[in-house]
């Protein structure tokens, strides 16, 4: 029962810290263009162009 003690407060702040991420990365547009994202992997702008 004791290790109640510990393990409450400790899942509770990493509950916390991971809704304070998501809210940040909500804040500072990180999920503004999903779209654009995969159309960047479907690009060969990294492979040399032969002459």
């Amino acid at each position: 029962m004791n290790v109640l003690i510990y393990l409450l407060p400790m899942a509770l702040g990493l509950g916390l810290a991971g809704l304070l991420a998501f809210l940040w990365s909500l804040r500072t547009g990180q999920y503004d263009d999903m779209e654009g994202a995969a159309i960047r992997v479907l690009s060969d702008d990294d492979l040399r162009r032969q002459p």
